[in-house]
């Protein structure tokens, strides 16, 4: 029995004034639809419920939060519920039941342990991005506690569109993310619904096209010599003169490079597969500054460092300290790679070899003629390179 003093007609003001209790949780009843509530609990949540008796047993059936959910549609929502409940159906149950069911969170773990992580370099990515914008309300919703069936196109659009006001790529990757997290639990058997990613239009992404140019090449070298960090001085060399890319250039080991054959050979990329690249006479020069460092005498690593993974990680700072210095603080370390392969284009170099000196991965190419592109591939990235160093004026014999 409900006393006049907790019923009330609900709307947004209403709702929003109620008072918070001291402790536990107060219940306030709509004079509108029978057995529609809001709980108002001590942490200052509100949340809409239905009170109603179903086979003589009093059930309490949750709606949804007031923050997700209008009167109107709370009040829809519990006519729905009372017109099941009239047909003999029981929503108390549905919910017993879904509450049985996996939730995104637990999904997650099954699709990082037994997909992304074995399979998938960036699998650290993967689980950052989860941690971050799918495991907290920050963002909307927090995806990581609903159970499968309770995530919809809306759930999805709240927390897309939530992380797009500030970051719209990074967006388009959490999309991607939780609509493989769906595609693995429907694949796997623990989701019979469809995939709640399919509808939302994902943000135009324009690919990034800045490389350094002739004229801000000598502002460059300059600055990159004067960088008082050696190591980081010569990874950010060795960055520009390979085309490699960022991770296998901090990871460049001694045992990968054959000075006889003037190679480094890449066991793993990112793409899977082993590159072989051509060591030009400036990365022989990196090389020997590289080995001339008594503080690399005993390491494994050409770019080597006293923290955990033994080897250099991205120097910010060095980085940071470069760009301003040589007036060009809009580029990235990754522009270094696309300077690379620029500057091939620009050498005369076709795409087939720019696409090799990258190693991108190509249909038409096979392991069987990796050696045969080594010698063009070779001749286009001298041909590259000394552009570069020519337009830096800089001499090498």
């Amino acid at each position: 029995m409900t006393s006049s003093t907790n019923r009330i007609n609900f709307t947004k003001a209403s709702i929003e004034n109620l008072p918070i209790p001291e402790s536990g949780w107060k219940y306030y009843y709509d004079t509108k639809v029978p057995g529609l509530a809001v709980g108002v609990g001590a942490s200052g949540a509100k949340t809409y419920v239905l009170y109603k008796k179903i086979n003589r047993r009093p059930e309490r059936i949750k709606i949804g939060r007031t923050t997700d959910l209008t009167v109107d549609e709370a009040r829809t929502k519990a006519i729905e519920h009372n017109g099941k409940v009239a047909l003999g159906s029981n929503p108390a149950d549905k919910k017993r039941q879904q509450r049985a069911e996996i939730t995104f969170g637990e999904m997650f773990a099954l699709f990082y342990e037994q997909h992304s992580k074995p399979r998938k370099k960036t699998h650290k990515e993967d689980l950052a991005k989860f941690t971050k914008y799918l495991s907290d309300r920050k963002y909307g919703v927090n995806l990581a506690k609903r159970r499968l069936s309770e995530i919809g196109i809306g759930e999805i659009k709240t927390v897309f569109n939530k992380i797009a006001e500030t970051h719209p790529i990074t967006a388009n990757r959490v999309l991607a993310l939780v609509s493989s997290v769906f595609s693995e639990a429907i694949r796997a058997e623990l989701y019979d619904g469809l995939n709640p990613c399919r509808g939302v239009r994902r943000h135009k992404e324009n690919k990034r096209s800045r490389f350094l140019t002739r004229e801000e090449l000598p502002a460059f070298f300059r600055a990159v010599d004067e960088c008082r960090n050696p190591v980081a001085r010569d990874y950010i060399k060795m960055s520009l003169i390979t085309g490699a890319r960022r991770s296998n250039v901090l990871a460049m080991r001694w045992d990968q490079i054959n000075l006889v054959r003037k190679e480094w050979m890449i066991p793993e990329t990112k793409n899977g597969e082993p590159q072989i690249i051509p060591l030009l006479p400036q990365a022989l020069e990196v090389l020997a500054e590289r080995k001339a460092d008594p503080n690399a005498v005993n390491s494994p690593f050409v770019f080597p460092s006293s923290g955990a993974k033994g080897h250099l990680v991205e120097p910010k700072r060095a980085w940071e300290t470069v760009r301003k210095k040589a007036g060009i603080e809009d580029v990235r370390l990754h522009d270094l790679r696309r300077t690379f392969g620029a500057w091939m284009a620009g050498s005369g170099a076709n795409l087939s070899i720019i696409g090799k000196s990258l190693n991108h991965k190509s249909l038409d190419t096979t392991k069987t003629y990796d050696r045969l592109w080594i010698d063009p591939v070779r001749e286009a990235m001298e041909k590259a390179v000394g552009s570069i160093f020519d337009a830096a004026n800089l001499q090498r014999e």
